[in-house]
């Protein structure tokens, strides 16, 4: 900015012919003007200002340069209040990505709500259970449930979620009450997964009293769409592998039951990512900030309906 400084003075110098009253006039002292005065020409190669003991005037090349230095702070001046403008009315396009039971239940209900507030910010909303590249796909931020991988993104942690192995009260009459995660590899029951193509894990890893442990569960019916495989647990298909809060109201309401709770699944993060430039835009620390706030409060009230 020193050199900004300096077209600052030279301007009012030039626009008061007095050196004394430009130094007045920028809050520094005539000492400190005509250091940046000196500073300027010695950068220019050229005499700026003709000076006396009772005048100072702008030599032909100071004319000249006058007329352009205005234009460049003129330009500077235009291009800082577009940015304040922006950061006290954001506007543009954020590209949000976020797997489908996590956008349709806890994003996807307060979109309006946070376009009311920032009416010039437009979401772009993507839903997929699979993975997704921010930089490849140009996305701004994803919402991701599950392990993070090390990579350079921003990552802000936004909930531990609990998750349950549930079914459908006609599949336990049926098949009976798994009681661990033993009884789902017995062969007697039907375990409903998601999968899809370059999936990692084709297992459950759940809790015993000797630790984590996996296990290698199958069944007729899979998917790469959660919300699917709710369905076809709440119509007696299977057992499924489920975050508490994506079958909270199931569970209140008895249409889904707890099983094999000897062996529970581990929590899960819910995380929010984001390229390290993002949080240096206003709109996107807005969103993120309204989001994460949102989701909260929606979780501890689906949380609460949750019997026991």
């Amino acid at each position: 900015m020193s050199y900004v400084n300096n077209l600052k003075m030279f301007v009012r110098v030039h626009e008061l012919a007095s050196m004394s009253a430009a130094a007045r006039d920028q809050r520094t002292s005539p000492a400190v003007a005509s250091a940046r005065i000196s500073e300027l020409e010695k950068h220019l190669g050229v005499r700026l200002f003709n000076r006396t003991t009772r005048s100072l005037q702008p030599t032909e090349s100071g004319k000249l340069f006058y007329e352009g230095a205005k234009k460049v702070l003129e330009a500077i001046e235009e291009a800082e209040a577009a940015v304040r403008d922006v950061a006290q009315n954001p506007r543009g396009v954020i590209f949000v990505a976020a797997p489908l039971g996590i956008g349709r239940r806890l994003i996807a209900p307060h979109v309006p709500a946070f376009k009311e507030l920032y009416p010039q910010i437009d979401i772009r909303l993507r839903l997929s259970d699979r993975g997704v590249d921010l930089t490849a796909e140009g996305l701004d931020v994803a919402f991701h449930l599950g392990q993070l991988e090390d990579s350079t993104l921003k990552v802000r942690q936004i909930a531990d979620c609990p998750r349950l192995l549930c079914a459908a009260p006609a599949y336990i009459a049926r098949r009976g009450m798994p009681e661990d995660g033993a009884a789902l590899v017995s062969g007697r029951h039907d375990c409903l997964n998601l999968r899809f193509p370059g999936a990692k894990e084709f297992q459950w890893t759940l809790q015993t009293p000797e630790g984590s442990k996996r296990y290698e569960i199958t069944g007729p019916f899979e998917s790469d769409d959660g919300d699917v495989l709710t369905e076809w647990a709440l119509a007696g298909h299977g057992i499924v592998l489920k975050p508490v809060f994506e079958v909270a109201e199931a569970l209140q309401r008895g249409m889904l039951l707890p099983v094999a709770t000897a062996t529970p699944p581990l929590p899960v993060k819910l995380s929010l990512l984001s390229q390290s430039r993002s949080q240096k835009d206003s709109k996107i620390r807005l969103f993120c900030d309204f989001m994460i706030a949102r989701i909260k409060a929606d979780l501890a009230a689906r949380m609460a309906l949750v019997p026991g």
